[in-house]
This record gives structure tokens, sequence and C-alpha cells, in this order.
């Protein structure tokens, strides 16, 4: 590393204040404090909190990011190779990435771990340089004209984002996605620190709206061409209910995450691992997971047991009525929400009961959805942005009633 180290010193007179190249300090600062430790330090009086900064931070997520990165290439690779064994004629991956693997040497084994990771990065890895390429290209070019540095928290948008849509979405759609999430979603309000929604769900929220055929139905989850197959919150809407979804799988293949849906929303085991990774170092709130859980959970348990003593009532009429608490923890973006997008430290509640209240709000809705809507299972996008939209207002009314309390008490 030190002949990048000396190349970097070297080129760094270019862009400082007066010099040709000064307009472009952001675009040598992000590349400089990527590989090292910023030379810069605080000057006067100062207070540091702890060590952990913005760049320690967005590395934590990133460590407990990848299970859900693995688990998707893998369970992508493992969903094409096993649905090309019951297509006709489907010997090998279509168009490039077909050529690309041959030229490797990759098989199409479901039963291999090798053959169904490659396959899958074939897929994951497009959606991911995409999404990188044009989000940095934005996050730059704000930075050059407002003049400060490149925020290293779009590396994280960056990963969330392509693991939250279809191993088939066109490359086109990830560039047109992720510029949303990154202008529309944070940089109008000011960029990073100042967004209320989190933005890797503002580009998948715009993507899912502006072209449905692409990002869901029964024909997107698999890539395969010809293919079909639903996803388990999609089999849990129809009328046959939680029988659809128990012919099809079991518990435990849902807790690993060896099912259709998007690349690393699939596995709740993947989720896991990453929030223990986030508690334990204290990036991740613990209050907003739990309280999640428990208003998710609270109200799936009194709906299913309403749906177990009722004949020809709701549980008819939406057949996810019936659909047990523990099979929605393991369904959709559940678990992958609670853990990576509901815990976003800018446009979650600030306040410790603030979060409680943000985390059940946005539990309790998530079934709301998921129950009340067959046309739109998955309710874990849109109730994590209603959170978002409250947030503040949460957190305004506790720091109220705090201010109100001690005023009584100290009267």
């Amino acid at each position: 590393m030190k002949p990048l180290r000396a190349f970097l010193d070297r080129v760094a007179p270019y862009f400082q204040k007066g010099e040709k190249l000064e307009k472009l300090h952001p675009l040598y600062e992000v590349m400089d404090t990527f590989f090292y430790t910023s030379g810069e330090v605080s000057t006067g009086r100062c207070h540091v909190r702890d060590a952990n900064d913005l760049k320690r931070t967005m590395s934590a997520v990133l460590v407990a990011l990848i299970p859900c990165i693995v688990m998707a290439m893998f369970n992508t690779g493992l969903q094409a190779n096993t649905a090309m064994q019951t297509v006709a004629g489907a010997t090998e991956a279509p168009g490039w990435r077909g050529a690309v693997l041959g030229l490797l040497g990759v098989g199409y084994d479901p039963g291999s771990l090798w053959d169904n990771l490659l396959h899958g990065a074939a897929y994951f890895i497009p959606v991911y340089v995409v999404c990188m390429a044009v989000g940095i290209g934005w996050e730059v070019l704000f930075a050059v004209v407002r003049k400060h540095e490149v925020n290293e928290g779009f590396f994280v948008t960056g990963i969330l984002f392509p693991l939250t849509l279809p191993a088939t979405i066109p490359l086109w759609q990830v560039a047109v996605g992720i510029t949303f999430g990154v202008v529309v979603g944070k940089e109008v309000f000011g960029g990073t620190g100042r967004n209320f929604l989190n933005p890797a769900l503002c580009a998948r929220a715009f993507l899912f709206f502006a072209y449905p055929a692409q990002i869901s139905g029964d024909a997107v989850w698999t890539a395969v061409d010809g293919f079909t197959g639903a996803t388990a919150l999609s089999l849990g809407a129809a009328p046959e209910g939680m029988q659809a979804v128990t012919g099809q799988m079991n518990w435990w293949d849902a807790f690993l995450g060896t099912i259709p849906g998007s690349m690393g929303e699939t596995s709740a085991l993947a989720c896991l691992i990453g929030a223990v990774i986030l508690v334990a170092t204290g990036i991740g709130s613990w209050r907003i997971m739990v309280s999640m859980l428990v208003g998710a959970m609270a109200l799936a348990g009194a709906m299913a047991l309403g749906a177990g003593t009722s004949e020809g009532g709701l549980a008819d009429k939406f057949p996810m009525f019936a659909m047990p608490p523990h099979w929605h923890l393991v369904l959709g973006g559940f678990a992958f929400g609670l853990v990576f997008m509901a815990t976003d430290p800018v446009s979650a509640a600030m306040t410790n009961v603030g979060q409680y209240i943000y985390g059940a709000l946005i539990g309790v809705l998530v079934i709301v959805v998921r129950v009340f809507n067959p046309g739109f299972p998955e309710g874990t996008m849109l109730a994590i942005l209603f959170g978002n939209t409250f947030a503040p207002l949460i957190d305004y009314y506790v720091v109220r009633t705090n201010i109100r309390r001690r005023a009584l008490r100290h009267a």
C-alpha cells in the first residue's frame, strides 16, 4: 500500500484550494479516506464522545450485511439452477451471463455450493456495480456543487438497495431507482443526516410503483426465462392461504432463506446474524428491533387466534388472517427490514421512548398491510417509510412530555 499512499500524496496538491482541480477535491477525498484514515484533526475546543465515527459505523453495518450478501448470491443461483431442471431446454443461464459462466466453467447443479454462488453472483454483482457507479456519481456531483466531503453513508445504501431487488431486475431500472433514492430521497433535503426517509427504501418504492411488472408478480423472482414461481407471501394471500405455503416449503426453508424472493431478504438466519453484530457494536437500536418484533408478533398472534374461532368471517375473506406469527417472521422482507432498514439512525426515532413507539408502529403496520391488502402482501417497505415520516413527530412529543414532566417536578 505504500505506492498508493505515495501516489495520493503526490497528487494531493492539485486538489487544494486555488489549484486547477480544486472543484474535484471531494473526489480525491473519498478515494483517500476510503483506503486510509483522514489526516485532518479537530482544532480548538471539542468533545469526543467515543471513537465510533461515521466510517466505523458504516464499516460495522457492511460487516453485518455480509451474511445477507452471501445468501443473496447463493439463493439466487439455487433458485435458478433448481428451476432449470424443470424447464425443458434450459441448460445454461441466458444472455451474456451464460457466456461468462461458460467461460469460467461454471455448472448448474443446485446441489453444488460453488455453482449456486457463482450463478447467483452473475446476477447480484452487476446490479451492485451499476448501483454503486450511478449512486457515487450523484454523491460526488452534489459534493462538488455544495463543496463538502463525500459521505460514507452511501456505501451502505448502495448495498442495501440491491439486496431488496429481484434477480431479474433490468440494470437500467437499477440506475433509475438509485438515482431517485439518492437525489429525491436524500440530497434534496440536504444530504446525509438531513433526510427523513430511508434512501434505499425510497429507491425500492419508486421502482415498485413506476415499474411494477419488473419488481412484482410471479415471473421476476427466478433468473430463468419462461419460469414462474410465486413468493411465500403471494401464496399466503391466495384463497388456499397457509395450505398453499406449507405445500411448497417448510418453516426451516423460509428461515434459512432457500425460497423465492428478493435477493437479500429471504434468509431470516442471515438477518439474525447481522442483528447480533449491530447490537453488539452499538450501531443498531435493539429497542426498535424488539418493539417492532413484539408489535408484529402480538397483532399476528391475535389475528391467528381470532381466525381459529371464527367461521365465515375475516379469515375467509383475508386468508393471511390465519397465518401464524412465527411464519410472518421468516417470510418476505420482515427480518431484513427489522434489522437493517427500520434501525437506520438518520430516519428512525432518536429518543429511547420514541424508538419503542416507532418500532411498534412499524410492526403493527406490517401485519395490517400484509393481512388486509391481498394485492400487496409485503407490507414491510411501506410500513417503514410510514414510520420514517412520523419519527420526527414521535420524538417531538416525547421530548415535550419530558420537559413538561420535569417542569412539574421542579415547579
